[in-house]
């Protein structure tokens, strides 16, 4: 079955191993029959500073209120273009592929700043005016999927669960449970190549192959198991008392 892949990536250099995973990308899921959409964020030279410039038309002259005068703009149909065109794209793609390196625990400024500025008020949250009842499971990207491939400077046992860098997969929560999940998406498990600073050229190949074998089941593969805000399983966005009683931590919002 043919679907719509949307891949936002961000990368500078154009030999990097990121690009060249964007390149495998892109052929595999072609090979797969999927049409391919791409937001190559540096080569769109993106505005990544969320500021007074995203609101043409203001409310507010005086005073910058981001809320209001992204609702504004995204329900009277007066956003930028560049954020309006990354709306449609989402709105079109049956998944979402996110490809960037890890720089300094998070994702390039240029990155989170395509999520600032797209993830307009009333689109991705704010969902249908009312305020935050779809979000975590439910949103304008429900039924959409999510992936993240990210490449990691550093080796894999300083982002293990002991591990001097925190786990990888909380230091990524904000993305994956956050910018992901909260509108809506079913986030697949991270796919991180680690080692990348000094990545033998076999060793590389080995890696892009292994992540086209992945993009053959991105459709069908399980995906994290957060909890859904609507589940009945948070008292006022508190998780319920008999729910991983006595736990804490950013684990608690897995059902595992």
């Amino acid at each position: 079955m043919s679907r719509t892949v949307l891949i936002v990536y961000a990368h500078p250099e154009p030999t990097s191993l990121t690009r060249q995973f964007v390149a495998a990308t892109e052929q595999a899921l072609a090979g797969q029959g999927h049409t391919v959409l791409q937001s190559d964020l540096y080569g769109m030279g993106w505005k990544a500073i969320f500021d007074e410039r995203d609101f043409p038309s203001r409310v507010n002259r005086k005073r910058l209120a981001y809320i209001e005068e992204s609702g504004h703009a995204y329900t009277t149909n007066q956003q930028t273009g560049d954020v309006a065109a990354e709306q449609r794209k989402l709105l079109a793609a049956d998944a979402v592929i996110l490809q960037f390196p890890l720089w300094w625990f998070g994702m390039p400024a240029i990155l989170k700043g395509w999520i600032d500025r797209v993830y307009a008020y009333g689109f991705a949250y704010g969902y249908k005016g009312e305020g935050n009842r779809y979000r975590y499971g439910d949103g304008i990207l429900k039924g959409k999927r999510a992936l993240l491939s990210v490449m990691v400077g550093g080796p894999a046992t300083d982002y293990s669960p002991r591990g001097i860098n925190g786990p990888l997969e909380e230091l990524l929560f904000p993305i994956t449970h956050g910018a992901l999940f909260f509108p809506g998406m079913e986030v697949l498990p991270t796919h991180a190549v680690y080692g990348t600073g000094n990545l033998p050229e076999a060793a590389a190949d080995k890696e892009l192959a292994a992540w086209c074998e992945r993009l053959e089941h991105i459709f069908d593969e399980p995906p994290i198991p957060f909890r859904r805000q609507n589940s009945g399983q948070y008292r006022q966005n508190i998780l319920a008392d008999h729910i991983a009683e006595g736990q804490t931590g950013l684990a608690v919002h897995i059902d595992d």
